[in-house]
């Protein structure tokens, strides 16, 4: 990804990521933190879908996001109500493959642990992900959210499981290639992100946190995302 070309994130997920009807969804806060930072040219979100999810409909089949400044280009996403990694594994490749993305955006996993897949399965559907995702653009790099246990007990266990199965997918894809390594635990957060938010400090003042979006973007690597999250180029 040069410096040059605005980056193209493609934000993949599940409830979390797509919303339903009237939400205001993270992918907004998202977007308007970059476009602070990068300004409204600097940065592109693509993706087949733009919908959000309506509950009565049972569907991603709603237009109605709550912000009007939020554009419609900028609604683009690949993400599904109660889809997981076994669901996005097949779509990946074509969805990068048309859009050219150059960033990926992943926060899969939980709904996998809790209505279709074991760890293990989890991680195989991961690997598939990836892999697709790397033969249909072979730069392209992403950013693996984990799953975070919050329970103690057999499901607090699982979710662990599904955690490290999914590291080290991430590991054994990022070996032998570019601009490769894993994010550290964050000490803060960023605010307003959504989950995962790190990267750059709260208290920082806004021309700092340009600086610091600008300079990670400069050297490939997204701002703002990636709590302990894998983050790998050429995947």
């Amino acid at each position: 990804m040069r410096a040059s070309v605005p980056p193209r994130f493609l934000l993949v997920g599940d409830s979390q990521t797509i919303g339903k009807a009237g939400d205001h969804t993270w992918r907004y806060r998202l977007w308007r933190h970059l476009r602070r930072c990068l300004g409204e040219d600097g940065f592109a979100f693509v993706g087949p879908r733009e919908a959000l999810y309506d509950v009565g409909a049972d569907a991603a089949v709603s237009y109605a996001y709550p912000d009007e400044d939020f554009p419609q280009h900028a609604r683009r996403h690949l993400a599904g109500w109660g889809e997981g990694w076994q669901h996005m594994a097949p779509l990946v490749g074509p969805a990068v493959r048309e859009s050219g993305a150059d960033v990926l955006l992943v926060a899969l996993g939980l709904i996998d642990l809790g209505f279709y897949t074991n760890p293990e399965q989890t991680a195989e559907n991961a690997h598939r992900f990836l892999t697709a995702a790397r033969e249909a653009r072979p730069g392209v790099r992403a950013v693996v959210l984990p799953v975070v246990a919050k329970r103690t007990g057999p499901a607090g266990a699982g979710v662990r499981g599904t955690g490290g199965a999914v590291q080290r997918v991430a590991r054994q894809a990022r070996r032998g290639s570019r601009l490769v390594r894993l994010a550290a635990a964050p000490r803060d957060g960023s605010g307003g992100l959504g989950p995962g938010a790190r990267h750059v400090r709260r208290d920082a003042p806004g021309a700092e946190r340009r600086a610091q979006t600008r300079r990670r973007l400069r050297h490939g690597a997204p701002s703002g995302v990636g709590d302990r999250g894998a983050v790998y180029g050429g995947v």
